[in-house]
Protein backbone atom coordinates (compact mmCIF):
# COMPACT_ATOMS: atom_id res chain seq x y z
CA UNK A 1 0.00 0.00 0.00
CA UNK A 2 0.94 3.62 0.07
CA UNK A 3 2.34 5.25 2.96
CA UNK A 4 -0.24 7.61 4.91
CA UNK A 5 1.59 10.21 6.82
CA UNK A 6 -0.20 11.62 9.52
CA UNK A 7 -0.97 15.39 9.80
CA UNK A 8 1.26 17.49 12.28
CA UNK A 9 1.59 20.98 12.97
CA UNK A 10 3.73 23.93 10.82
CA UNK A 11 5.00 26.27 12.51
CA UNK A 12 4.61 29.15 10.36
CA UNK A 13 5.90 32.99 11.14
CA UNK A 14 2.91 34.95 12.51
CA UNK A 15 2.39 37.15 10.35
CA UNK A 16 2.32 34.55 7.54
CA UNK A 17 -0.77 32.69 9.66
CA UNK A 18 -2.60 36.13 10.41
CA UNK A 19 -2.51 36.39 6.19
CA UNK A 20 -3.72 32.85 5.72
CA UNK A 21 -6.11 32.96 8.11
CA UNK A 22 -7.74 36.28 6.77
CA UNK A 23 -7.82 34.90 3.22
CA UNK A 24 -9.71 32.11 5.07
CA UNK A 25 -12.66 34.22 6.89
CA UNK A 26 -16.16 34.42 4.83
CA UNK A 27 -16.25 38.11 4.21
CA UNK A 28 -18.93 39.12 2.52
CA UNK A 29 -15.90 41.46 0.04
CA UNK A 30 -15.36 37.92 -1.80
CA UNK A 31 -16.91 39.56 -4.65
CA UNK A 32 -16.56 41.65 -7.64
CA UNK A 33 -17.13 45.43 -7.74
CA UNK A 34 -19.33 45.76 -10.06
CA UNK A 35 -21.91 43.45 -7.48
CA UNK A 36 -21.23 46.40 -5.17
CA UNK A 37 -21.97 49.08 -7.14
CA UNK A 38 -25.31 47.89 -8.43
CA UNK A 39 -26.09 46.73 -4.84
CA UNK A 40 -25.67 50.55 -3.80
CA UNK A 41 -27.77 51.22 -6.93
CA UNK A 42 -30.28 48.87 -6.00
CA UNK A 43 -30.93 50.59 -2.73
CA UNK A 44 -30.55 54.42 -4.34
CA UNK A 45 -33.74 53.08 -6.29
CA UNK A 46 -35.94 50.93 -3.71
CA UNK A 47 -35.56 47.57 -5.28
CA UNK A 48 -32.85 46.17 -2.72
CA UNK A 49 -35.89 44.31 -1.07
CA UNK A 50 -37.56 43.17 -3.88
CA UNK A 51 -37.70 39.15 -3.63
CA UNK A 52 -35.29 38.08 -6.44
CA UNK A 53 -34.34 34.11 -8.03
CA UNK A 54 -31.16 33.42 -9.05
CA UNK A 55 -29.63 30.26 -10.77
CA UNK A 56 -26.30 28.80 -11.18
CA UNK A 57 -25.96 26.48 -13.94
CA UNK A 58 -23.26 25.42 -16.58
CA UNK A 59 -24.19 27.04 -20.34
CA UNK A 60 -22.72 24.37 -22.24
CA UNK A 61 -20.35 21.47 -22.06
CA UNK A 62 -16.71 21.80 -22.49
CA UNK A 63 -15.50 20.19 -25.84
CA UNK A 64 -14.38 17.18 -23.90
CA UNK A 65 -17.09 16.36 -21.41
CA UNK A 66 -20.00 14.04 -21.73
CA UNK A 67 -21.32 15.37 -18.15
CA UNK A 68 -20.23 16.72 -14.84
CA UNK A 69 -20.10 15.99 -11.14
CA UNK A 70 -21.39 18.47 -8.93
CA UNK A 71 -19.59 19.58 -6.11
CA UNK A 72 -19.24 22.41 -4.33
CA UNK A 73 -22.35 22.74 -2.35
CA UNK A 74 -21.34 22.75 1.46
CA UNK A 75 -18.33 24.95 0.71
CA UNK A 76 -21.14 27.37 -0.45
CA UNK A 77 -23.67 27.22 2.35
CA UNK A 78 -20.66 27.52 4.86
CA UNK A 79 -20.21 31.06 3.24
CA UNK A 80 -23.68 31.51 2.31
CA UNK A 81 -24.50 31.49 6.61
CA UNK A 82 -21.27 33.15 7.67
CA UNK A 83 -20.67 35.68 4.87
CA UNK A 84 -20.77 39.79 6.47
CA UNK A 85 -18.96 42.60 6.41
CA UNK A 86 -16.89 43.62 8.72
CA UNK A 87 -16.41 47.28 10.30
CA UNK A 88 -13.33 47.52 8.57
CA UNK A 89 -14.80 46.17 5.18
CA UNK A 90 -17.73 48.73 5.38
CA UNK A 91 -15.15 51.84 5.68
CA UNK A 92 -13.08 50.63 3.19
CA UNK A 93 -16.10 50.38 0.65
CA UNK A 94 -16.98 53.96 2.18
CA UNK A 95 -14.19 55.17 1.44
CA UNK A 96 -13.96 54.04 -2.48
CA UNK A 97 -14.52 57.26 -5.40
CA UNK A 98 -16.78 55.39 -6.80
CA UNK A 99 -19.09 54.55 -4.50
CA UNK A 100 -19.05 58.00 -3.00
CA UNK A 101 -22.48 58.53 -4.26
CA UNK A 102 -23.64 55.89 -2.86
CA UNK A 103 -26.79 56.43 -0.12
CA UNK A 104 -25.09 56.68 3.64
CA UNK A 105 -28.03 54.46 4.40
CA UNK A 106 -26.45 51.98 2.21
CA UNK A 107 -22.98 51.50 4.14
CA UNK A 108 -25.30 51.10 6.95
CA UNK A 109 -27.54 48.47 5.69
CA UNK A 110 -23.97 46.75 4.88
CA UNK A 111 -22.62 46.64 8.73
CA UNK A 112 -25.77 44.34 9.05
CA UNK A 113 -25.49 42.96 6.43
CA UNK A 114 -26.26 38.83 6.10
CA UNK A 115 -28.00 36.40 3.61
CA UNK A 116 -31.10 35.47 4.54
CA UNK A 117 -32.46 33.86 1.55
CA UNK A 118 -33.80 30.10 0.65
CA UNK A 119 -31.57 27.94 -1.33
CA UNK A 120 -32.26 24.89 -3.22
CA UNK A 121 -29.40 22.58 -4.94
CA UNK A 122 -28.32 19.70 -6.59
CA UNK A 123 -26.89 17.47 -3.79
CA UNK A 124 -22.81 17.21 -3.81
CA UNK A 125 -22.27 13.77 -5.98
CA UNK A 126 -24.81 14.16 -8.32
CA UNK A 127 -24.59 14.08 -12.45
CA UNK A 128 -25.64 16.82 -13.85
CA UNK A 129 -25.33 18.39 -17.54
CA UNK A 130 -25.35 21.46 -19.16
CA UNK A 131 -28.80 24.41 -18.43
CA UNK A 132 -29.64 22.53 -15.73
CA UNK A 133 -29.61 24.59 -12.25
CA UNK A 134 -27.07 23.99 -10.10
CA UNK A 135 -28.15 25.97 -7.27
CA UNK A 136 -30.93 28.27 -6.82
CA UNK A 137 -31.82 30.88 -4.58
CA UNK A 138 -34.56 33.29 -3.08
CA UNK A 139 -33.91 36.21 -1.47
CA UNK A 140 -33.66 39.52 -1.48
CA UNK A 141 -32.11 41.39 -4.16
CA UNK A 142 -29.08 43.45 -3.12
CA UNK A 143 -28.13 39.64 -0.88
CA UNK A 144 -28.59 37.34 -4.59
CA UNK A 145 -26.30 39.96 -6.36
CA UNK A 146 -23.41 40.00 -3.79
CA UNK A 147 -22.47 36.42 -3.81
CA UNK A 148 -22.95 35.60 -7.10
CA UNK A 149 -19.15 35.79 -7.67
CA UNK A 150 -18.07 33.53 -4.50
CA UNK A 151 -20.57 31.04 -5.66
CA UNK A 152 -19.84 30.49 -9.20
CA UNK A 153 -16.11 30.40 -8.32
CA UNK A 154 -16.59 27.38 -5.42
CA UNK A 155 -18.70 25.67 -7.91
CA UNK A 156 -17.26 25.88 -10.90
CA UNK A 157 -13.83 24.51 -9.75
CA UNK A 158 -14.92 22.18 -7.24
CA UNK A 159 -17.47 20.84 -10.03
CA UNK A 160 -14.26 20.91 -12.41
CA UNK A 161 -12.24 19.09 -10.48
CA UNK A 162 -14.79 16.11 -8.97
CA UNK A 163 -15.40 15.29 -12.75
CA UNK A 164 -12.07 15.23 -13.73
CA UNK A 165 -11.28 13.07 -10.70
CA UNK A 166 -14.22 10.41 -11.86
CA UNK A 167 -13.15 11.00 -15.67
CA UNK A 168 -9.65 9.36 -14.21
CA UNK A 169 -10.71 6.72 -11.63
CA UNK A 170 -12.89 5.00 -14.62
CA UNK A 171 -10.06 4.70 -16.71
CA UNK A 172 -8.05 3.67 -13.67
CA UNK A 173 -10.99 0.64 -13.66
CA UNK A 174 -10.95 -0.23 -9.91
CA UNK A 175 -7.04 0.71 -9.26
CA UNK A 176 -6.85 3.78 -7.04
CA UNK A 177 -5.98 7.16 -7.96
CA UNK A 178 -4.49 9.71 -5.21
CA UNK A 179 -4.87 13.45 -5.97
CA UNK A 180 -0.97 14.68 -5.91
CA UNK A 181 -2.26 17.97 -6.91
CA UNK A 182 -1.91 20.68 -4.18
CA UNK A 183 1.43 22.00 -5.48
CA UNK A 184 -0.06 22.33 -9.12
CA UNK A 185 -2.77 24.38 -8.18
CA UNK A 186 -3.00 28.36 -8.69
CA UNK A 187 -2.46 29.38 -5.55
CA UNK A 188 -2.36 26.99 -1.99
CA UNK A 189 -5.74 28.22 -1.23
CA UNK A 190 -7.13 26.49 -3.59
CA UNK A 191 -5.37 22.93 -2.97
CA UNK A 192 -8.00 22.15 0.03
CA UNK A 193 -10.86 22.34 -2.42
CA UNK A 194 -9.52 20.76 -4.81
CA UNK A 195 -8.79 17.34 -2.90
CA UNK A 196 -12.00 17.61 -1.79
CA UNK A 197 -13.15 17.64 -4.85
CA UNK A 198 -11.41 15.22 -6.10
CA UNK A 199 -12.37 12.91 -3.26
CA UNK A 200 -15.77 13.46 -3.90
CA UNK A 201 -15.29 12.03 -7.48
CA UNK A 202 -13.59 9.23 -6.79
CA UNK A 203 -9.84 9.71 -5.69
CA UNK A 204 -9.23 7.17 -2.94
CA UNK A 205 -7.28 10.01 -0.71
CA UNK A 206 -4.43 12.97 -1.15
CA UNK A 207 -1.62 14.03 -0.23
CA UNK A 208 -2.47 17.69 1.21
CA UNK A 209 -2.21 17.54 4.96
CA UNK A 210 -3.86 20.60 5.59
CA UNK A 211 -7.82 18.52 3.31
CA UNK A 212 -6.81 15.58 5.45
CA UNK A 213 -6.70 17.69 8.60
CA UNK A 214 -10.05 19.87 7.36
CA UNK A 215 -12.04 17.33 5.84
CA UNK A 216 -11.04 13.76 6.64
CA UNK A 217 -10.22 12.73 3.30
CA UNK A 218 -7.23 9.34 3.36
CA UNK A 219 -3.27 10.95 3.36
CA UNK A 220 -1.57 9.29 0.86
CA UNK A 221 2.27 10.07 0.13
CA UNK A 222 5.28 8.52 -0.64
CA UNK A 223 8.89 9.97 -0.83
CA UNK A 224 10.93 12.67 -3.18
CA UNK A 225 13.79 11.91 -5.27
CA UNK A 226 15.52 14.39 -2.92
CA UNK A 227 15.06 11.33 0.04
CA UNK A 228 17.17 9.33 -2.55
CA UNK A 229 19.89 11.92 -3.09
CA UNK A 230 19.91 13.19 0.21
CA UNK A 231 21.92 9.61 1.19
CA UNK A 232 25.37 8.03 -0.14
CA UNK A 233 23.76 5.48 -2.38
CA UNK A 234 19.90 4.35 -2.90
CA UNK A 235 20.84 1.38 -1.15
CA UNK A 236 21.28 3.46 2.84
CA UNK A 237 18.15 5.51 1.53
CA UNK A 238 16.11 2.65 1.11
CA UNK A 239 17.06 1.09 3.95
CA UNK A 240 16.51 4.23 6.13
CA UNK A 241 12.97 4.43 4.85
CA UNK A 242 11.69 0.62 4.85
CA UNK A 243 13.41 0.86 8.74
CA UNK A 244 11.24 3.47 9.78
CA UNK A 245 8.09 2.57 7.36
CA UNK A 246 8.51 -1.25 7.09
CA UNK A 247 4.31 -1.85 6.48
CA UNK A 248 4.20 1.36 4.37
CA UNK A 249 6.75 2.72 2.67
CA UNK A 250 6.66 3.48 -0.96
CA UNK A 251 10.08 3.74 -2.42
CA UNK A 252 10.90 6.04 -5.56
CA UNK A 253 13.27 3.94 -8.01
CA UNK A 254 13.79 6.47 -10.78
CA UNK A 255 16.07 8.97 -9.10
CA UNK A 256 19.52 7.11 -11.06
CA UNK A 257 18.26 3.78 -12.84
CA UNK A 258 14.94 2.31 -12.93
CA UNK A 259 15.80 -1.39 -13.30
CA UNK A 260 19.31 -0.87 -11.47
CA UNK A 261 16.92 -0.03 -8.58
CA UNK A 262 14.49 -2.52 -9.10
CA UNK A 263 16.95 -5.41 -8.97
CA UNK A 264 18.95 -3.79 -6.23
CA UNK A 265 15.25 -4.13 -4.03
CA UNK A 266 14.94 -8.07 -5.49
CA UNK A 267 18.47 -8.95 -3.73
CA UNK A 268 18.89 -6.72 -0.46
CA UNK A 269 14.99 -6.72 0.59
CA UNK A 270 13.12 -8.94 -1.61
CA UNK A 271 9.35 -9.22 0.17
CA UNK A 272 9.98 -6.56 2.48
CA UNK A 273 9.00 -4.05 0.30
CA UNK A 274 5.46 -3.09 0.33
CA UNK A 275 5.48 -0.52 -3.09
CA UNK A 276 7.45 1.02 -5.48
CA UNK A 277 6.84 4.67 -7.20
CA UNK A 278 7.73 4.97 -11.06
CA UNK A 279 8.02 8.55 -11.69
CA UNK A 280 9.83 8.94 -15.13
CA UNK A 281 10.37 7.38 -18.46
CA UNK A 282 8.35 4.94 -20.61
CA UNK A 283 6.08 3.51 -17.54
CA UNK A 284 4.22 0.89 -19.90
CA UNK A 285 8.18 -0.66 -20.17
CA UNK A 286 8.94 0.15 -16.89
CA UNK A 287 6.69 -1.26 -14.96
CA UNK A 288 6.61 -4.67 -17.03
CA UNK A 289 10.13 -5.08 -16.52
CA UNK A 290 10.09 -3.71 -12.80
CA UNK A 291 7.09 -6.51 -12.43
CA UNK A 292 8.96 -9.06 -14.06
CA UNK A 293 11.37 -8.44 -12.03
CA UNK A 294 10.19 -8.46 -8.58
CA UNK A 295 7.86 -11.44 -9.58
CA UNK A 296 10.86 -13.49 -9.91
CA UNK A 297 12.29 -12.09 -6.66
CA UNK A 298 9.36 -13.78 -4.57
CA UNK A 299 7.79 -10.53 -4.37
CA UNK A 300 4.99 -10.88 -6.36
CA UNK A 301 2.84 -8.40 -3.43
CA UNK A 302 5.03 -5.53 -3.61
CA UNK A 303 2.74 -3.06 -5.98
CA UNK A 304 3.83 -0.52 -8.55
CA UNK A 305 2.30 3.43 -8.36
CA UNK A 306 3.02 5.80 -11.39
CA UNK A 307 2.76 9.13 -11.19
CA UNK A 308 4.30 11.71 -14.14
CA UNK A 309 2.06 14.26 -15.65
CA UNK A 310 -0.82 10.91 -16.09
CA UNK A 311 -4.29 11.77 -17.17
CA UNK A 312 -7.19 9.46 -18.47
CA UNK A 313 -6.01 9.31 -21.56
CA UNK A 314 -2.37 8.31 -21.01
CA UNK A 315 -3.96 5.72 -18.31
CA UNK A 316 -6.05 4.33 -20.15
CA UNK A 317 -3.30 3.74 -23.02
CA UNK A 318 -1.30 1.77 -20.62
CA UNK A 319 -3.60 -0.24 -19.10
CA UNK A 320 -5.05 -1.41 -22.47
CA UNK A 321 -1.14 -2.25 -23.27
CA UNK A 322 -1.54 -4.03 -19.90
CA UNK A 323 1.22 -2.50 -17.78
CA UNK A 324 0.91 -3.99 -14.17
CA UNK A 325 0.54 -1.14 -12.47
CA UNK A 326 -1.62 -0.74 -9.12
CA UNK A 327 -2.59 2.66 -8.56
CA UNK A 328 -2.22 5.59 -9.55
CA UNK A 329 -0.69 9.63 -8.51
CA UNK A 330 -2.21 12.95 -10.16
CA UNK A 331 -1.30 15.91 -9.88
CA UNK A 332 -1.16 19.03 -12.77
CA UNK A 333 -4.03 17.14 -14.68
CA UNK A 334 -6.47 16.54 -11.99
CA UNK A 335 -5.91 20.11 -9.75
CA UNK A 336 -6.05 21.95 -13.57
CA UNK A 337 -7.70 19.68 -15.27
CA UNK A 338 -5.69 20.93 -18.34
CA UNK A 339 -8.18 19.89 -21.20
CA UNK A 340 -11.33 21.57 -19.77
CA UNK A 341 -9.36 23.67 -17.43
CA UNK A 342 -12.52 26.11 -16.60
CA UNK A 343 -16.61 25.81 -17.12
CA UNK A 344 -19.19 28.05 -18.53
CA UNK A 345 -20.71 28.47 -15.07
CA UNK A 346 -23.75 30.85 -15.26
CA UNK A 347 -25.17 32.69 -12.45
CA UNK A 348 -28.62 34.27 -13.53
CA UNK A 349 -31.36 36.41 -12.50
CA UNK A 350 -34.63 34.31 -13.46
CA UNK A 351 -37.85 35.95 -11.55
CA UNK A 352 -38.45 39.30 -10.09
CA UNK A 353 -41.11 39.88 -7.55
CA UNK A 354 -42.50 36.87 -8.68
CA UNK A 355 -42.45 38.22 -12.48
CA UNK A 356 -40.14 36.24 -14.54
CA UNK A 357 -36.66 37.53 -16.31
CA UNK A 358 -35.38 36.52 -19.23
CA UNK A 359 -31.91 37.28 -21.53
CA UNK A 360 -32.27 37.48 -25.30
CA UNK A 361 -28.82 37.98 -25.85
CA UNK A 362 -27.50 36.16 -29.35
CA UNK A 363 -25.64 32.71 -28.08
CA UNK A 364 -26.83 33.37 -24.27
CA UNK A 365 -30.25 33.15 -24.24
CA UNK A 366 -32.01 31.99 -20.95
CA UNK A 367 -35.42 30.58 -19.73
CA UNK A 368 -36.77 32.46 -17.23
CA UNK A 369 -38.91 31.76 -13.60
CA UNK A 370 -37.19 29.35 -10.80
CA UNK A 371 -36.88 25.45 -12.16
CA UNK A 372 -36.73 21.97 -11.13
CA UNK A 373 -34.62 19.17 -12.80
CA UNK A 374 -36.61 16.11 -12.86
CA UNK A 375 -35.03 12.90 -13.96
CA UNK A 376 -35.73 9.86 -15.18
CA UNK A 377 -34.17 6.27 -15.33
CA UNK A 378 -34.87 3.00 -17.20
CA UNK A 379 -36.28 -0.74 -15.64
CA UNK A 380 -32.75 -1.64 -14.60
CA UNK A 381 -31.95 2.08 -12.91
CA UNK A 382 -29.87 3.48 -16.24
CA UNK A 383 -30.40 7.33 -16.16
CA UNK A 384 -32.33 8.01 -19.67
CA UNK A 385 -33.49 11.75 -19.96
CA UNK A 386 -34.10 14.59 -17.98
CA UNK A 387 -36.60 17.74 -17.88
CA UNK A 388 -36.05 20.93 -17.17
CA UNK A 389 -39.41 22.48 -15.71
CA UNK A 390 -40.97 25.33 -13.87
CA UNK A 391 -40.00 24.64 -10.33
CA UNK A 392 -43.80 24.58 -9.39
CA UNK A 393 -44.32 22.00 -12.19
CA UNK A 394 -45.10 18.24 -10.78
CA UNK A 395 -42.98 15.23 -12.22
CA UNK A 396 -44.56 13.75 -15.39
CA UNK A 397 -45.12 10.69 -13.60
CA UNK A 398 -43.84 8.71 -10.77
CA UNK A 399 -40.98 7.33 -12.60
CA UNK A 400 -39.11 11.05 -12.12
CA UNK A 401 -37.39 12.15 -9.58
CA UNK A 402 -36.16 15.90 -8.87
CA UNK A 403 -32.63 16.73 -8.38
CA UNK A 404 -33.06 19.87 -6.87
CA UNK A 405 -33.55 19.88 -3.11
CA UNK A 406 -33.81 22.68 -0.26
CA UNK A 407 -30.85 23.17 1.17
CA UNK A 408 -31.27 26.61 2.86
CA UNK A 409 -34.20 28.60 4.43
CA UNK A 410 -34.14 32.24 5.83
CA UNK A 411 -30.12 32.09 5.68
CA UNK A 412 -29.80 28.87 7.73
CA UNK A 413 -28.63 25.59 6.17
CA UNK A 414 -32.14 22.92 6.50
CA UNK A 415 -29.21 20.28 7.78
CA UNK A 416 -26.36 20.19 9.70
CA UNK A 417 -24.19 19.21 6.48
CA UNK A 418 -23.50 16.33 4.68
CA UNK A 419 -20.52 14.29 5.32
CA UNK A 420 -17.82 14.32 2.46
CA UNK A 421 -18.22 10.67 2.83
CA UNK A 422 -21.45 10.70 1.60
CA UNK A 423 -21.23 12.93 -1.49
CA UNK A 424 -18.21 10.75 -2.32
CA UNK A 425 -20.64 7.75 -1.90
CA UNK A 426 -23.27 9.42 -4.08
CA UNK A 427 -20.91 10.22 -6.84
CA UNK A 428 -19.48 6.53 -7.17
CA UNK A 429 -23.79 5.57 -7.35
CA UNK A 430 -24.73 8.51 -10.10
CA UNK A 431 -21.47 7.09 -11.75
CA UNK A 432 -22.88 3.78 -11.80
CA UNK A 433 -26.08 4.63 -13.17
CA UNK A 434 -24.95 6.69 -16.50
CA UNK A 435 -25.09 5.06 -19.87
CA UNK A 436 -22.21 3.11 -20.86
CA UNK A 437 -19.08 5.29 -22.04
CA UNK A 438 -20.98 8.22 -21.01
CA UNK A 439 -18.68 9.44 -18.15
CA UNK A 440 -15.47 8.87 -20.54
CA UNK A 441 -16.94 10.09 -23.47
CA UNK A 442 -15.05 12.44 -24.92
CA UNK A 443 -17.22 14.11 -27.22
CA UNK A 444 -20.38 16.19 -25.35
CA UNK A 445 -22.84 14.51 -24.47
CA UNK A 446 -26.00 12.79 -26.53
CA UNK A 447 -27.66 13.05 -22.95
CA UNK A 448 -31.08 14.39 -23.61
CA UNK A 449 -31.94 17.47 -21.35
CA UNK A 450 -35.58 19.09 -22.44
CA UNK A 451 -37.49 21.99 -21.45
CA UNK A 452 -40.94 21.45 -20.52
CA UNK A 453 -43.76 22.22 -22.44
CA UNK A 454 -44.51 24.96 -20.17
CA UNK A 455 -41.14 26.30 -19.96
CA UNK A 456 -40.58 26.86 -22.85
CA UNK A 457 -44.48 28.27 -23.66
CA UNK A 458 -43.09 30.72 -20.37
CA UNK A 459 -40.36 31.91 -22.34
CA UNK A 460 -42.08 32.97 -25.69
CA UNK A 461 -44.67 34.90 -23.81
CA UNK A 462 -42.25 36.71 -21.42
CA UNK A 463 -39.85 37.30 -25.38
CA UNK A 464 -43.08 38.85 -26.55
CA UNK A 465 -43.89 41.30 -24.18
CA UNK A 466 -40.39 42.50 -23.65
CA UNK A 467 -40.41 43.09 -27.90
CA UNK A 468 -43.72 44.82 -27.80
CA UNK A 469 -42.39 47.14 -25.10
CA UNK A 470 -39.25 47.88 -27.40
CA UNK A 471 -41.50 48.25 -29.89
CA UNK A 472 -43.75 50.51 -28.26
CA UNK A 473 -40.39 52.60 -26.60
CA UNK A 474 -38.78 53.40 -30.22
CA UNK A 475 -42.09 54.33 -31.25
CA UNK A 476 -42.74 57.03 -28.22
CA UNK A 477 -38.89 57.85 -29.32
Amino acid sequence: MLLRFVPYDCSWPRTAARHYMTIQEPSALATDFYQLTMAAAYFANGLHQAVAEFELSVRSLPPRRSCLIAAGLQTALDFLAAARFSPDDVDYLRGLPALAAAPLDFFTRLRDWRFTGDAWAVPEGTAVFAAEPLLRLRAPLIEGQIVETFLLSVLGFETMVATKAARLAAAARGRGVVDFGARRTHGFAAAPAAARAAYIGGCIGTSNVAAGRRFGIPLYGTMAHSFVMAFPDEDSAFRAFLKLYPDTATLVIDTYDTIAAARLLARNFGARVPAVRLDSGDLLELSRKVRGIFDAAGMAHTRIIASNELDEYRIAVLLDAGAPIDAFGVGTELASSTDAPSLSTIYKLVSLSGCGRVKLSPGKSLLPHAKQTWRRADDAGIYREDIVALSQEAAPNDAWRPLLRQVMTSGEPTHDGESIAAARARAAEEIRRLPPGLLLGYAPSEYPVRPSARLQAARRELEGEIRLGMETAAGVA
